[in-house]
Parts: C-alpha cells; structure tokens; sequence
C-alpha cells in the first residue's frame, strides 16, 4: 500500500452538496446484491463444517463473539408482530484499534460503525429487502445502557455512526428500533481486520471502475478499468468517500453495493463442497470476525439460521439506500427523507411491499 499524506482533518467533512461525479460499473445490479452477500457468506457455515471433527468444530464456534442484546434492551422496545418476518441488523465496525490500526483506517478513537444494512427477510424466506442506513445521517438517540453498565441519557441530532462508539451495539439496535419502528431479531457485527482475511481467504475480489478514484483518507488509488482486489485494497474501496460521487457517505455506498455485489459472485465460484479446506479456511475467517447476538453466537445457531434462507432467491433481493436530505443546519450532514422514510419503514414493519415512491431520496451521491 502506497503511503499517502493526509490533507488538514477538517477537509474530511467537506460539504455534501458538492458535485463531482464518479460513476461506477453495475449501480443497478449491485443495489440488489449488499444484503445478499451477507446471507451467501453466512451459508459458507453449513458447508465448512459438513463433516468436520469435533476440534475442527469447536474451534470455529470458539470463534464467534456473543452479545446479550435482549438483556440490554429489556421490554422498551417495538412490538414483534406475528407477520413481520425477520430483521437483521448487519454492522461494519471499524475500530481504529489492535489488528485493524495498519489498515489505513484513521486514527479517530473507539471505534464507529461504518456500514449499516437492516436486512428485511419476509415471511417465507423467499425474498428479502436490505435497507442501508448512511453513517453521516444525524438521529435521536434514546436514553441506553452503555456495555460499562452506566445510563447514556438520550440525544437529538447525533450522527448515526458515532452511536456505536459512545454506547456500543446495544444502543445502535435501540437507535434503529427508535427511528423505524422494526424490532430487530438479529444483530450481526464484522469488523475490518476480520473483513480483510475473509477477502484474502477468496483469493481477492474484482471490480471495474469508469474513472480514475484517489482518496488519500482510505489510501485507494484506482486507474479507470478492471482490478482484483487483495484484502486491504478490499477495506480501502469500501471506505472511499472521497473523490467519488460529492464526497459524502452517499456516493461510499454505491461503492459498498458494487464491492459486494462482486464479493457475492467470488464466493459462489469457491468450490467449497469439494474442498473443505478452503470452506474450513474460510468459514474460520469469517466466524473470527463476528459479533452476533446472543441467541445466534454459536456456529450451530449459525448454521440453522443460514439453511433456513435456503429458499431465499437471489433475484428478488432489493437493496435501498435510506433516502435522506441534506441537513438545513448543517450541510455535512444528512437526516432521514419525510415522508418517504416513513413509508419505506412502514413497509419493512407491516412485511408489505416497499412502494417506488419510498425509495427515493432527494439527495445522491454519485
């Protein structure tokens, strides 16, 4: 990785509603294939383990971190209704600290949540919906219980990504919950180190790009055309902001999507049935860099959970960004899009249909 030197932090909130643009192959494609990932990776479980001895087991399952979400969230929370499906909070932590500080990750303290997916699995398991949720977007905050055990009280107008850092995973469910209504079933948690050694594991990922992409904060240097990504470059793509789109967390999703997209189709070309080997290296990846909620941190939990969505068709996922608008006090950040947010939510919590209208957003970055 080449070294860089970083402009003045202050450039690094650079106003949204600057324009240059920066297009990238397969947009359409890829907003169906970001929540899909998650779920085809999940199901590498079932084949790594098919098979395996007990030590082999054992120590995938000693792998996966657990966090008693429940117990933190206690009753204050939105209804399960009896035809509501599953809901999936997926996050991407990017901790500053331990494995992931050689990563080119910055060097803000704690650690924030960089990505954000509530997956929306209806009733039946055939289809799903995956709601992204921008990190700059600024949210209400409800009074939590830190991972230390003090009370954090509730705050207006915080950014999303930074809930995660003062309050830890629990709070980032509650924050969810608060502003969409959905009771979330699962939460699911993998950070940069761990991201990394399962693109490596892979043997990379290839992306094409449109335009030249330098962003000196991730460190990715891109020329226009087609490139296989190692791990590193991997964690570098999906953190770009800067130079593509208007430098806002907006245009990083479309990239997110894209890289996932392609990360999906590497993974189904891994002949893991015929090589346990490389299903076990893997699987062993994967499990290392998971949190998960209590009821699902074991690989057996893991393994049920990912044979139920056996059904799920891959052509009827549906990807949306959460529409959003630029913030009228401050023009870095963004809040959520009335009243197309409330339908779009709406939607997800009653297992209907998501409307067109409600994926619209009034703000793109590119």
């Amino acid at each position: 990785m080449s070294n860089v030197s970083r402009p003045q932090r202050g450039a690094r909130n650079a106003p949204l509603r600057r324009r240059g643009r920066a297009s990238t192959r397969g947009r359409g494609r890829a907003r169906r294939g970001r929540g899909r990932a998650v779920l085809i990776a999940l199901s590498v479980l079932v084949a790594a383990t098919a098979g395996t001895g007990y030590w082999l087991y054992s120590n995938l399952d000693g792998n996966i971190k657990g966090v008693d979400i429940e117990r933190a969230l206690g009753d204050d929370r939105p209804e399960r209704l009896a035809a509501s499906g599953q809901n999936i909070l997926v996050l991407g932590s990017d901790s500053r600290a331990g494995a992931n500080a050689a990563l080119h990750t910055g060097t803000a303290s704690g650690a924030r949540s960089d990505t954000a997916l509530v997956i929306h699995i209806p009733q039946g398991r055939t289809r799903a919906v995956a709601v992204s949720i921008p990190r700059d977007t600024l949210v209400t905050r409800p009074e939590c219980i830190t991972a230390g055990g003090s009370t954090l009280p509730a705050a207006r107008r915080v950014m999303f990504n930074s809930v995660y850092a003062v309050a830890g995973p629990a709070c980032v469910v509650k924050t969810v919950e608060a502003m969409s209504g959905v009771r979330m079933d699962h939460y699911i948690e993998i950070d940069f180190a761990g991201f990394k050694k399962v693109v490596d594991a892979i043997g990379g990922v290839t992306v094409t790009v449109d335009q030249d992409i330098h962003d000196p904060y991730s460190g990715l240097d891109l020329t226009t055309g087609t490139h296989r990504l190692d791990g590193t470059r991997s964690l570098q793509f999906v953190r770009t902001r800067h130079g593509i789109g208007d430098g806002s967390d907006l245009g990083r999703i479309g990239l997110q999507q894209q890289f996932l997209v392609a990360l999906m189709s590497r993974i189904k070309e891994q002949d893991l049935l015929g090589s346990p080997a490389k299903a076990y290296t893997i699987a062993d990846s994967l499990t290392a860099a998971l949190t998960t909620d209590s009821p699902l941190a074991s690989l057996t939990a893991l393994a049920e959970f990912a044979r139920s969505l056996k059904g799920l068709d891959p052509s009827t996922m549906r990807t949306i960004t959460l529409p959003v608008a630029y913030d009228k006090k401050d023009p870095n950040r963004v809040v959520a899009a009335q009243p197309q947010a409330h339908t779009l939510w709406q939607a997800v919590r009653t297992d209907s249909a998501v409307p067109v209208p409600a994926t619209m957003s009034p703000t793109t970055g590119g």
